[in-house]
């Protein structure tokens, strides 16, 4: 069953290394099927070389348990049942340790927006989630980070349909997006974000936030009523 979620699972998967973003069995890519109340995830610990579709495993979005597949889930899962759950309109979800967006959440610090590349993207800041508690973290951990990612998002009153990436202070980026092709590209782009905004800083530490009419003529030319970026 689900051969197709399986597919489009694997198939986001194995873009992971090619894009530079996980090494060795690192990260993961999630897709959902929510008329069936299900998503397909990487099964933990399976080097992407060896990676088969058959391999993906199903879980419930009810349940949160593994309901078809051979192979034990990532050790993600519980995050993404999390946040499957809270953000209703989202149909995919990659969390890599990429290099520059972990640094950012080892630092445990929002990443700001200083130029039109990030305005393209989204018109506000990276969100950073503070640290984890010990008591959550004695807890469900990986249930405990995703409940972190959406209280962040809560506390801030942000929308993850607006801002699909975020990352936990002192482990590393989640991102999302209405595919799971989506929260891959989502996934890319954050990286590169990460990366220019440790670039402006280091080129000029007094570096200011961009100037709002840029940012904002920039992100609505590409997601405003009007926007005329593309072809139609």
């Amino acid at each position: 069953m689900y051969e197709e979620l399986k597919a489009i699972c694997h198939q986001a998967n194995l873009e992971l290394p090619k894009l530079g973003l996980v090494i060795y069995t690192f990260g993961n890519v999630s897709a959902v099927d929510r008329k069936a109340g299900v998503y397909a995830i990487k099964p933990s610990g399976v080097d992407y070389d060896r990676l088969r579709p058959e391999d993906m495993v199903i879980v419930s979005l009810e349940t949160g348990e593994a309901v078809e597949g051979r192979l034990r889930p990532s050790s993600d899962t519980n995050t993404h049942t999390v946040l499957y759950r809270a953000f209703p309109k989202i149909g995919g979800i990659v969390h890599t340790h990429s290099t520059y967006a972990v640094g950012w959440a080892q630092a445990a610090r929002s990443v700001p927006l200083y130029g039109t590349t990030h305005a393209d993207h989204l018109a506000a800041d990276i969100p950073c989630t503070e640290f984890m508690p010990d008591e959550r973290i004695a807890n469900d951990y990986e249930t405990e980070t995703g409940l972190q990612i959406v209280e962040c998002f809560r506390k801030k009153h942000l929308n993850p349909d607006e801002i699909p990436m975020a990352l936990v202070a002192g482990h590393g980026p989640f991102t999302w997006g209405t595919t799971a092709a989506k929260a891959l590209y989502n996934a890319k782009v954050l990286e590169e974000l990460c990366r220019m905004a440790l670039v402006t800083e280091q080129v000029n530490p007094a570096a200011a936030r961009l100037k709002e009419a840029l940012i904002e003529k920039h992100y609505n030319r590409k997601h405003g009523k009007n926007a005329y970026y593309g072809q139609k």
